[in-house]
């Protein structure tokens, strides 16, 4: 699987009209809907928030929630990707025993931070249901998805929602 160009740019630009219409949670909610719906190999998306040393799940979309709502930094590829702070790209999750199991039929996962400057804000996280499902253009284009979502990010560690 693989994100072409030619998808690429008019999502991106759909992403940015998300982000100008919408703000904040709301913002990190829909975008999740549109990079799931437009990209079949995404088959559950997720914002996490950086607070302190948790990751905290802002925003989702899947065909179910995940029970990992709350990650602690020295767990799991999530929390992998904070303390390396780089994109991880996990082709097996079988394979990986950091791997935190969510759903039985996601086989790949990406996770690619979201930066504030150097800071870690946090992440975009993808569940892929075929091995391999990521590439070196998913990792460019959700990395440039990701320098978009840091303000909006950041508006909700600034005023986070209540907890569940």
């Amino acid at each position: 699987m693989s994100v072409s160009p030619k998808a690429a740019r008019p999502a991106l630009l759909q992403i940015d009209a998300i982000l100008t219409r919408l703000g904040a949670a709301p913002a990190l909610e829909e975008v999740c809907r549109f990079l799931r719906s437009s990209f079949p190999h995404y088959r559950w998306v997720g914002v996490y928030r950086k607070d302190g040393e948790t990751l905290v799940l802002d925003a989702w979309s899947g065909e179910a929630p995940t029970e990992h709502t709350r990650i602690p930094i020295e767990r799991g590829v999530c929390g992998r990707a904070v303390r390396e702070g780089r994109t991880v790209i996990v082709d097996d999750v079988r394979s990986d025993p950091e791997y935190l199991a969510c759903f039985l039929e996601t086989r790949s996962e990406i996770v690619v931070p979201i930066r504030d400057g150097s800071s870690i804000l946090g992440e975009i996280d993808i569940d892929g249901i075929v091995e391999g499902a990521f590439d070196a253009s998913d990792r460019a284009f959700l990395e440039t998805v990701a320098s978009k979502l840091s303000r909006d990010v950041a508006r909700v560690g600034a005023n986070p929602p209540p907890p569940d």
